[in-house]
């Protein structure tokens, strides 16, 4: 396929700039990919879609109040540092986008309160720098949370509200890393949680780490010649044992965001099984593709051209997703990130 293949219209006043309140009572679509009928539900409706023995696999990525805003030595110039990943923990050395980038050199000291500031030790792009830490402190991540603003998505073209720091994060946030939600775990509650529980479905939790890359566009109509950032994943041993044995019990994976599946779909063995598995990948899911482990998909409604939209075209089927997104827009839904979700199934 091409990427003009998935290009449509999507008006600015579709995009979700504020979630519902609470967030499990969103919009859902519920899509058969086998049939292509589309029902219309409420995010609390999910209750219905699995049954005992289902398991239920999360991101348990935690976003990063990534955007620090500070000043440079000397001229005093407002520099904002977006902090991306962390590539060494004794010496605390971050890669992180710099703005205004022409600014900033190596060598160039930036600080953000009388504990915390950063020197440039290299350049990696136009606005990417590789920086040293110095805290006053033992938790960089500490200290990055209390200070930071939440990096919303570029889309979101508002300021930041000091509700949006529990609002863009999921209930199974754990583990620092990501600078995007993983979105749709947005939508569950610790209510809707124990509900699902109630049933006999086991919640499973996998880790991905979303970096900008997300949100960066597919510049080439040929998608076999695209190439996504690489990302941390980790899979423990005991995911992958109540994923294989709900598989081999012919009951139904359902997992929560691409992110998620791009997880799992990374550590896959020969026989089809998930395998405890950790590192960097950069798979990329378009159709045609034949999924190993998930059954069914929970995800929201993305961007045109999007790696997000390709791989929910892979799992629901392209026709079928190309049309539900056309009676989303008829039903008034909201799109992207705070906007409302669809369960392929």
């Amino acid at each position: 396929m091409k990427l003009s293949d998935f290009k449509y219209n999507l008006p600015k006043n579709y995009i979700a700039k504020y979630p519902v309140h609470p967030r499990d009572k969103a919009k859902l679509m519920v899509l058969d990919r086998n049939t292509g009928e589309v029902e219309h539900k409420k995010f609390t409706d999910i209750v219905d879609y699995v049954s005992r023995g289902d398991i239920l696999v999360v991101n348990e990525t935690k976003v990063m109040q990534a955007r620090l805003f500070g000043h440079k030595e000397r001229t005093n110039a407002k520099i904002e540092v977006f902090v991306l990943r962390e590539l060494n923990r004794d010496e605390n050395i971050w890669d992180v986008i710099v703005d205004p980038a022409r600014k900033v050199r190596i060598g160039n000291r930036i600080y953000f309160n009388d504990k915390l500031w950063c020197e440039v030790i290299d350049n990696t792009t136009s606005r990417g720098r590789t920086v040293r830490f110095n805290y006053d402190g033992t938790d960089i991540y500490k200290a990055i949370e209390e200070m930071g603003h939440t990096p919303l998505p570029p889309y979101i073209t508002r300021d930041t509200v000091p509700e949006d720091r529990e609002d863009y994060q999921t209930v199974f946030a754990k583990r620092d890393g990501s600078v995007a939600a993983p979105t749709a775990g947005l939508h569950f509650t610790k209510d809707l949680l124990k509900k699902i529980k109630k049933k006999g479905v086991k919640v499973e939790s996998v880790l991905l780490h979303i970096g900008l890359g997300t949100f960066r566009p597919v510049e080439v109509e040929d998608l076999t010649k695209h190439r996504m950032d690489s990302e941390f994943f980790e899979i423990s041993d005991k995911t992958a044992k109540n994923i294989n044995d709900a598989k081999k019990a012919k009951k139904n994976i359902i997992v929560v965001g691409t992110s998620a599946v791009r997880a799992l779909e990374s550590s896959v063995t020969s026989e089809g099984f998930v395998k405890p598995n950790y590192g960097w990948t950069d798979k990329f899911i378009f159709p045609p593709y034949e999924f190993q482990i998930a059954t069914k998909l929970i995800t929201n409604f993305h961007q045109p051209e999007s790696t997000l939209l390709m791989l929910a075209s892979a799992f629901g089927g392209y026709d079928n997703v190309k049309k539900a997104y056309r009676k989303a827009m008829k039903e008034k839904y909201k799109f992207l990130s705070y906007g409302d979700a669809m369960l392929i199934k």
